[in-house]
């Protein structure tokens, strides 16, 4: 069965492109039986990506507003993204995305999936030019974006690989970035708490595969660990983008489940 939940979507109220209302319409009409809004929390360092504090009791009532609406037809949560260095509260929320949008090295954030341009400048500048220090800085954050954001998904885990399709500044399958990957998988396993599907940037056009990467999936699967689709959305047209695909990927990789969110926590559906 492909999962007709999405729980990772963007609104004008962060960096997203359509309104609440859109979005809950588009995915109505494309059969969605459970969504959630994960707008960007707060981070006072860069206000340029993020839901402002002033707007976030409307996108709450905006939410709400639909959810009263669409009851008994799809049902509808308000959650947050929250970055590992947001310092902001999430108890007005249904659920919790913990993610990392950035690494901290010598007293500054630095943007892990803002532009190319970006990352390659960071990893010039502050690591030599080797990707494999960056990627042990990032995955050492990763490890515990559960326990500093009280996440109940885990976001785009290896984020870091946006710009890398086709191994263009590392190689994936390298023992050592294997390595330095599964043993923040491991930490994060410990917490029992789902890991997306993250088909974002597949949309884009960034990569031929989701987040995790398929190998990492493999790990992932071998571990016992549980997955959520998402399609990471910043507009209506990508709503659900590759589930399809991806639940006939990881069906043969032995998943037979994947989960949803409830106002009882995170429950198992048959794939």
């Amino acid at each position: 069965m492909i999962p007709k939940a999405n729980y990772h979507m963007h609104t004008t109220y962060c960096d997203g492109k359509n309104t609440v209302r859109e979005m809950v319409e588009a995915a109505y009409a494309k059969g969605f039986t459970h969504i959630g809004f994960s707008g960007h929390s707060y981070t006072d360092f860069d206000t340029s990506y993020c839901m402002q504090r002033e707007n976030i009791s409307q996108y709450l009532q905006d939410i709400a507003q639909s959810k009263a609406e669409y009851q008994g037809k799809m049902e509808i949560y308000s959650g947050v993204e929250q970055d590992f260095y947001s310092k902001e509260a999430t108890t007005a929320f249904d659920y919790v995305i913990g993610s990392v949008h950035y690494i901290y090295k010598e007293g500054k954030y630095h943007p892990v999936d803002e532009s190319e341009a970006i990352t390659k400048q960071v990893v010039d500048t502050y690591f030599g030019g080797d990707f494999l220090k960056y990627a042990k800085l990032y995955f050492e954050t990763v490890a515990q974006v559960v326990q500093k954001t009280n996440a109940d998904i885990i976001g785009h885990f290896d984020l870091l690989t946006k710009f890398n399709e086709g191994n263009r500044y590392f190689d994936m399958d390298e023992k050592q970035y294997r390595s330095i990957a599964l043993e923040a998988m491991e930490a994060l396993l410990h917490t029992g708490k789902p890991f997306e599907i993250n088909t974002g940037a597949m949309y884009r056009g960034l990569r031929t595969e989701p987040y995790p990467s398929y190998a990492l999936l493999k790990e992932l699967q071998k571990r016992g660990g549980s997955i959520v689709f998402s399609s990471d959305s910043h507009n209506m047209a990508s709503l659900g983008y590759g589930f399809a695909e991806m639940a006939k990927v990881v069906k043969e990789m032995g998943f037979s489940t994947v989960q949803i969110w409830t106002p009882q926590g995170m429950q198992d559906i048959v794939l």
